[in-house]
């Protein structure tokens, strides 16, 4: 268990030491937490506070002002990741005391720290991993941005085409029946009121009779005969008249005579021309009765209950009966924008491309000329391209690492053919070309010396002083040649306090260094024989 520790690495060749069980692992899993790796409250000694675990990186150097820009943070030369581990087993993150989310905090440390364990030599057979050296050598970085954003452009641009082409296909699927549900509302010329005023004209024609008879003798009786109403109104109007000089109330009731005898008279003519109006016209009934029939049925087959709602599906139904031609522009517009996108993408993708197959050799090179530096004298390795047919997210290129460690042997992936001290080897070379293209600020190797000894550990270690001139390089080991190679020593190690077992680490002096390195060449008791080896491995 680590309780509390503070460690400051040198930026060169850091070397890492201890019994197997030391806590090693414990270590490496806290700068896994650092840089956004997966983590549970499993990690807690004590499960009543938080875990912390913060990392000081200097990434002046690193080009990585984009992608701080891109996550809305501030860029600092010096930049602090931390992460937090609640009792509760929640995760929080932090770039430079700003909350971020944990995948955030992962993608800035994978362009911060390698981590190479042993089960990473697997890494290895995978073509994804392959490209991506290959990439990296060839410093594609700011050019695949380009093209993955044009990339993700293409496929949303053929996820759409794919969405309206179906739902084209429905619409035509549909089409008969949305032109056949138009015709028949459009032919039947419908209008808003219509409904109201057919119901009203039948309403009169079916009473024609009677309204005629009705005002007929309204008519009659006002002023047919002698004795009607406005004949007898007429005569008291005159008699009424004679009497205003004399009576001075008469003048009132000669007034309201008069109004009474216009009004009826107005309403007797009024009768008249409604009575010669009003006819019986059984055709025009049927005609309306027809009209109405034609509106109650459509108003039932579409469930409605007015012509304005008819009229407002009638003009559903042609939007959809136009949607369908204008279905045909669409993709055809969206067809020539993925030809130009196309067109884009395959300009990016034949530059990354020759950008990759220009580094090829090179790469063999490299990696040939550290194998037979740690012992695979006739190593041959190859990088193959297969163009594919097909953009990738990653360009038209698939990439095969082709090796063979014996004379006349064919190249094969490695995957078929290496054995694991050749994996080790070979991921070491590999690493190499990361160091050599300075990506990244640090490099952790975790025993890739797995597999060597001698002649073949001591220029490996010669490999790793080398790798650790351009960037800063963490080594765990537990070869004395290697670890002779090192700036700085670094022991983990276990002590008991309190009944409980703690893991800690320290830096070691020249002299403990001798005697670490001893240790590891004859164990616990070690000789003075071993003490003058380590010393000659030291200098």
């Amino acid at each position: 268990m680590i309780d509390s520790l503070n460690i400051d690495f040198s930026g060169d060749l850091n070397i890492l030491t201890g019994e197997t069980g030391a806590g090693k692992s414990i270590l490496l899993g806290a700068i896994g937490l650092i840089i956004g790796q997966r983590a549970d409250s499993s990690v807690l000694r004590d499960k009543s506070i938080k875990c912390t675990a913060e990392g000081i990186f200097d990434i002046q150097n690193y080009g990585l002002k984009g992608f701080f820009e891109e996550n809305e943070l501030d860029f600092e030369n010096v930049s602090i990741l931390r992460r937090e581990i609640t009792p509760q087993g929640k995760s929080r993150a932090f770039i430079n005391d700003t909350p971020v989310n944990v995948k955030v905090l992962y993608d800035l440390g994978m362009k911060l720290i390698d981590i190479h364990s042993q089960h990473q030599n697997l890494d290895l057979n995978e073509k994804g991993y392959q490209l991506r050296i290959v990439d990296l050598v060839a410093g594609n970085s700011e050019i695949l941005a380009g093209y993955k954003s044009g990339y993700k452009r293409y496929i949303s641009l053929l996820e759409k085409l794919s969405q309206l082409l179906e739902l084209a296909e429905q619409s035509r699927k549909d089409l008969d029946y949305y032109e056949f549900q138009f015709k028949q509302l459009y032919d039947a010329k419908l209008t808003e009121n219509e409904q109201a005023e057919l119901e009203g004209l039948l309403e009169k024609l079916t009473h024609a009779e009677e309204i005629k008879s009705v005002f007929g003798q309204v008519y009659q009786h006002l002023s047919e005969d002698e004795l009607s109403v406005l004949f007898r109104l007429k005569e008291n109007l005159n008699s009424v008249g004679k009497l205003r000089s004399v009576l001075p109330e008469a003048e009132q009731i000669f007034n309201r005579l008069e109004s009474v005898y216009i009004e009826l008279k107005d309403i007797a003519t009024e009768s008249s021309v409604l009575e010669d109006r009003t006819a019986n016209d059984p055709e025009k009934i049927e005609q309306i009765n027809q009209r109405l029939d034609l509106i109650y049925s459509l108003q039932q087959k579409h469930r409605v209950a007015t012509n304005a709602e008819l009229l407002a599906i009638q003009s559903d139904f042609q939007a959809k009966v136009q949607l369908v031609s204008s279905y045909d522009q669409e993709i055809e517009s969206l067809r020539q924008e993925i030809v130009n996108q196309k067109a884009i993408l395959s300009d990016l993708a034949g530059k990354i491309s020759g950008r990759r197959k220009a580094v090829a050799s090179s790469i063999g090179n490299k990696v040939i000329d550290v194998l037979r530096n740690v012992g695979i004298p006739n190593a041959a390795f190859q990088v193959r391209f297969v163009e594919l047919t097909e953009f990738s997210p990653t360009g038209l290129d698939e990439v095969n690492f082709m090796f063979s460690a014996n004379k006349n042997q064919e190249l094969q992936e490695i995957g078929k053919i290496a054995s694991g001290g050749e994996m080790s080897r070979l991921m070491l070379a590999i690493k190499t070309l990361i160091t050599d293209a300075r990506s990244l600020p640090t490099i952790i190797f975790d025993e890739i010396d797995t597999g060597v000894s001698g002649e073949v550990a001591v220029k490996m270690g010669l490999i790793l002083e080398q790798m650790s001139s351009t960037v800063q390089v963490l080594n765990i080991t537990h070869l004395p040649q290697i670890a002779a190679k090192g700036n700085h020593h670094y022991k983990v190690y276990k002590f008991d306090q309190d009944n409980q077992t703690f893991t800690s680490i320290k830096k070691l002096t020249d002299q403990e260094r001798i005697e670490e390195i001893a240790q590891m060449l004859s164990g616990e008791n070690y000789s003075a024989t071993a003490m003058e080896t380590a010393k000659e491995l030291l200098q």
